[in-house]
């Protein structure tokens, strides 16, 4: 089925009922900086044109930055409040989405990708140090 035509809303709704571990808004803040990352990787000096593929890595990197954007020096806090406290985090929400057929994956694509990539609080803090 194609990820687009699946209810985003419904569908995270309903799975945070059977995985409570992190809660919608965690679902959202990956989705949204996932389209974040594919504007920042499109092969466009737009950000329109044809998407490419990211490692766990790149993504954990486009979600920090994403998070910097938004939240500026609360983007730590903010995303400790929705159970985000590491990379490993982003990869776990990453691969619930993709069992819930919201994101797609590539067969060489593993969990573990998201594993130790960098410390996360010490990304989001680093820049609002004096």
């Amino acid at each position: 089925m194609d990820p687009a035509a699946i209810p985003f809303d419904e569908t995270v709704r309903d799975f945070v009922l059977e995985d409570p571990r992190y809660p919608v808004e965690a679902y959202y803040f990956v989705r949204d900086g996932f389209d974040y990352a594919m504007r920042a990787h499109s092969d466009s000096a737009d950000g329109h044109g044809a998407p490419r593929h990211l490692t766990g890595a790149e993504l954990s990197e486009d979600l920090k930055e994403y998070a910097l954007d938004e939240y500026g020096p609360m983007a730590r806090f903010t995303l400790a409040t929705w159970n985000l406290r590491s990379t490993s985090d982003f990869g776990e929400i990453v691969y619930n989405l993709i069992k819930m057929g919201l994101f797609g994956k590539r067969k060489s694509d593993r969990r573990e990708d998201f594993d130790g990539v960098f410390d996360l609080g010490k990304a989001l803090d680093d820049p609002f140090k004096p």
